[in-house]
């Protein structure tokens, strides 16, 4: 059985600038290659969470999903920083 991971590449890319970008917005800069992707998936599952939670759609199509996964990074960041910030 062979995996083909071609298909991962693109998310990883779009995740990877999904990261970036919110690092850039929360002024925390760049957190690497994999900082930057992980925070782009994890980024997407929370604002997935936080769309079907809250009933809120940000938008449909590729598009959609990017600023899903925007919103969700960002909120990720917040609650990390605060997590981080009394410790």
């Amino acid at each position: 059985m062979e995996i083909d991971i071609l298909p991962l590449i693109p998310s990883l890319i779009v995740s990877g600038l999904v990261g970036w970008l919110a690092g850039r917005i929360m002024r925390r800069g760049s957190f690497g290659i994999i900082g930057n992707v992980i925070v782009g998936l994890l980024g997407g599952f929370v604002g997935g969470w936080l769309s079907t939670t809250l009933g809120v759609t940000i938008g449909s199509g590729f598009l959609g999903t990017i600023a899903t996964a925007l919103v969700g990074a960002i909120v990720l960041l917040i609650i990390i920083g605060i997590v981080f910030r009394r410790r």
